[in-house]
């Protein structure tokens, strides 16, 4: 079993598992925050409203 520079059996890999499961589930919420903001992009490009409730309307349905 690892110990830590004081001895303490279980400490550095307990540390390094509760680092790789942060770096897991930062690295999830990154990806799913990107799949989010390139579904904003494509509805923005087609001219689509915001899916949002309180989305914003496009510029297709405004008069000068």
């Amino acid at each position: 079993m690892a110990s830590d520079k004081d001895g303490t059996p279980g400490v550095a890999s307990n540390d390094r598992a509760k680092a790789a499961d942060r770096k897991a589930r930062l690295a999830e919420e990154l990806r799913a925050n990107l799949q989010r903001r390139k579904s904003q992009a494509r509805s923005r490009r087609q001219g689509a409203t915001d899916a949002r409730p309180d989305g914003l309307s496009t510029d297709r349905h405004k008069k000068d």
